[in-house]
């Protein structure tokens, strides 16, 4: 399988795609554990059906030292016994985060509340801006069909 456009080949959408993976690099300058950044990529890509992103993030996750347990329950992480409280509540904002147009008034007041109580201003900043961040590349991902499966930890740093 091949990818309808190659991104990186237009000089146009390359020169985007060069601000939007900077953006991407700066979070890893944030106090937000790495391990909550890749759990929160995995699961917007799952609910966006990018299968790159879903194969990068279980990867470099795994890479830093995250179980098959809890990557494998990401996408059920209501009913998973294995995540934190603030990893739930940073999970739960993810979801209403990526899924905006299903929920009138976007996120709610509750869980950001809910946030707020386990992350501080930057934290909270760094976990909007990967949420931001990561809806973007899904959703040029699934647009051209970007194919998954031969991605390796790192690939991309």
């Amino acid at each position: 399988m091949n990818a309808r456009l190659n991104l990186m080949a237009s000089p146009v959408a390359a020169k985007a795609m060069k601000h939007i993976i900077s953006a991407s690099k700066a979070l890893a300058d944030s106090t937000l554990p790495f391990l909550t950044q890749e759990l929160v990529k995995l699961r917007a890509s799952q609910i966006n059906g990018c299968a790159g992103c879903i194969d990068m993030h279980t990867k470099d996750a795994a890479a830093g030292g995250e179980t098959s347990v809890r990557l494998n329950l990401v996408a059920a992480w209501r009913e998973a016994t294995v995540f934190t409280d603030a990893e739930r509540a940073a999970l739960e904002l993810t979801e209403q985060g990526t899924r905006i147009a299903d929920a009138a008034g976007g996120v709610t007041d509750e869980v950001w509340a809910n946030a707020a109580k386990h992350y501080d201003e930057d934290q909270l900043a760094a976990l909007v801006c990967a949420i931001a961040l990561i809806n973007a590349f899904n959703r040029g991902n699934v647009m051209v069909q970007q194919p998954a499966g031969d991605y390796r930890p790192g690939q991309f740093a």
